[in-house]
C-alpha cells in the first residue's frame, strides 16, 4: 500500500494529539498549560494556532452566544477545531459558558438545553471541563449576600444535568464569587462528582479569599484553574503566587492551568510568553 506524505503527516499528527489527549497515560503531564480563546482575543477555532504560537498545550474555547443552538453545538464548527488540533497538536482543554454572565443559569428558561448541548459537545471534542460562569448578572450574590433563590434554581439544574455530565465523563465547573465554604454546600446539594469548582485564583483574591486555605479546603473538589491577576503580569500584582503553587502542591492537583492573563504591554504574544514561562516554571512544568 502506497502510503503518501500528507498521510504520513497527519497519521503522525494525530498519534501526537492522542498522546496530549491522554489515551496514552503515561504520556500525559501532571500539570499542561492553556488559555482562554476571550483572554488572546482569538476566538474559534483559528485560537488553536495562536494558542500555539505563544507556547501553549491547550486553549479554553468559548461555547458561544445565547442562541437556542449553540456554536459549540454543532457538529461542522466543532469539525474545524478537531481538524485545528490535528494541525497544531493544539486541544481543546475544556468548553466555557462565559455566556451565562448575560443569560444567567438560575433565570433563563433555555439554560437546561444549553447543559444538555455543552455536555454533548464537550464530550465530542474530548474535552473533560465545562466552566459554567456565574459573574454580572449570573452572580448568585448581591452586595456579598447570598441571593438564595437563584442558588436553588441553580443546584436544581445541576442535579438534572449530572447524570449525563458523569455519564459523558465530563465535570461541570462552577466558576463564580462565592467562597470556597458556599461551593461545598451547593455541591453537597447536587450530589455528584460532576459538579465541582473551577478556582480562579485572581476573582478569589479580588475578592477577599484565602486563596490557599481555599484551595487545601476544597482539595479534589477543584476540576481546574483560572490563573490571573488583574492588569498585571502573574508574580507582579496582588496575587501571592508562592502559596498558591505550595497549596496546588499539597492538594496533588492534576489538570489544566488555563491562562485568563491580561496583557500589561499590549503585545499580546510576548505578553502571553512570559506569563506561560512563568507559570511553567513556578510549577516546574515541562
Amino acid at each position: 500500500m502506497d502510503i503518501t506524505r500528507r498521510s504520513f503527516m497527519m497519521g503522525t499528527a494525530a498519534a501526537l494529539l492522542a498522546a496530549k489527549r491522554g489515551y496514552a497515560q503515561e504520556a500525559t503531564p501532571a500539570l499542561r498549560l492553556s488559555a482562554c480563546d476571550w483572554s488572546l482575543g482569538a476566538g474559534g477555532p483559528g485560537g488553536l494556532e495562536i494558542a500555539k504560537a505563544v507556547g501553549l498545550d491547550g486553549l479554553e474555547v468559548s461555547a458561544g452566544s445565547p442562541t437556542d443552538i449553540l456554536d459549540i453545538a454543532k457538529e461542522d464548527y466543532r469539525q474545524q477545531y478537531k481538524d485545528g488540533e490535528a494541525k497544531t497538536g493544539v486541544v481543546v482543554s475544556s468548553v466555557a459558558m462565559g455566556f451565562l454572565n448575560n443569560a444567567p443559569l438560575a433565570t433563563d428558561p433555555r439554560g437546561p438545553a444549553w447543559l444538555e448541548q455543552t455536555i454533548d459537545a464537550t464530550k465530542a471534542l474530548d474535552a473533560k471541563v465545562i466552566l459554567l460562569a456565574f459573574f454580572g448578572a449570573g452572580d448568585l450574590r448581591k452586595h456579598r449576600e447570598l441571593k438564595a433563590d437563584c442558588v436553588d434554581v441553580v443546584v436544581e439544574r445541576l442535579k438534572d444535568a449530572a447524570p449525563r455530565a458523569a455519564e459523558a465523563g465530563v465535570i461541570l465547573g462552577l466558576e463564580n464569587t462565592l467562597s470556597a465554604k458556599d461551593n461545598m454546600a451547593i455541591i453537597e446539594r447536587v450530589k455528584s462528582d460532576a459538579v465541582r469548582v473551577y478556582y480562579d485564583i485572581g476573582n478569589s483574591t479580588d475578592n477577599g479569599y484565602d486563596v490557599p486555605a481555599e484551595i487545601r479546603m476544597l482539595k479534589d473538589q477543584i476540576c481546574q484553574f483560572h490563573f490571573k491577576d488583574g492588569s498585571h503580569f502573574l508574580g507582579e500584582g496582588r496575587v501571592a503566587m508562592d502559596p498558591v503553587v505550595e497549596a496546588i502542591r499539597a492538594i496533588e492537583y492534576k489538570g489544566w492551568i488555563v491562562l485568563e492573563t491580561a496583557m500589561p504591554t499590549k503585545d499580546r504574544d510576548a505578553d502571553f510568553k512570559k506569563n506561560a514561562a512563568y507559570v511553567r516554571g513556578i510549577l516546574q512544568m515541562s
